[in-house]
């Protein structure tokens, strides 16, 4: 009986039926207790509070470098903070968390539209890739400030094909990333581009790279050759004032 202890107290007097009867309403009020609960849970925008085109969902994630990764133990790894709905709880969650430029050791926040996982796998993102920067330390703060506003505000202009974006904190340098939904449309991810220089401000010669999801899946933790020139002429070449 043990497992039925979180049922409602009536069905407990229900001694005289067939347990085909009672695994019938143990499964029809579990149900209802999920979809009520789900609903109770669902995030929606208060009274007089300004609501965005979609719902979102910042995670944190620390991990220890050097220690090989499986796509089980990062879920695993990767924490919920919080849903919102409105401009207004957005700046509630992020008015009390700590700035990238401020976290210590291998540490990431991952802000997704609810629903998907910050992990390659995921059905909205396996298709798809990410546009990645790599920042000199001490900019981390502002460039993600002004990239998840820009997603906030929809400022992208490619319909639903933005999935969340990625401020990764490492000891050398920061990276931050933005992820999309279809990795073969180059007219989106194009603009993706466009529009990340112009938010942040990227100076023109700025190096930016595009990696699919399938390709970072095909390469865990490999440094190819091209990962290496960005690695080698980065920091030169990205002096953001």
């Amino acid at each position: 009986m043990g497992n039925l202890k979180d049922d409602d107290s009536g069905d407990h007097d229900q001694n005289e039926e067939n347990s085909t009867q009672k695994d019938g309403e143990k499964e029809k009020t579990e149900r209802d207790k999920s979809q009520s609960s789900s609903k109770r849970k669902a995030v929606v925008p208060g009274p007089a509070e300004h609501p965005l085109q979609y719902n979102y969902t910042f995670w944190y994630s620390r991990r220890t470098p050097g220690r090989p990764t499986s796509s089980q133990s990062y879920e695993q790894n990767i924490k919920q903070i919080g849903t919102f709905a409105s401009v207004e709880q957005f700046w509630k969650f992020y008015s009390h968390m700590v700035r990238p430029g401020d976290l210590t050791g291998h540490s990431d926040f991952h802000l997704f539209k609810e629903g998907i996982k910050p992990m390659w796998e995921d059905d909205a993102n396996k298709n798809g890739g990410k546009w990645i920067i790599r920042l000199r330390k001490g900019l981390a703060s502002r460039c993600w400030e002004n990239l998840i506003l820009a997603m906030l505000g929809e400022q992208f202009m490619v319909g639903e094909e933005i999935c969340g974006a990625v401020v990764s904190v490492r000891f050398q340098e920061d990276i931050i990333s933005i992820w999309n939904k279809t990795a073969s449309d180059q007219a989106t991810t194009a603009r993706i581009r466009d529009t990340l220089r112009r938010v942040l401000n990227l100076p023109p010669n700025t190096i930016m790279e595009y990696k699919t999801h399938t390709d970072s899946i095909k390469m865990p933790g490999r440094l190819g050759p091209q990962r290496l020139l960005f690695q080698n002429l980065w920091k030169p070449r990205l002096n953001v004032p």
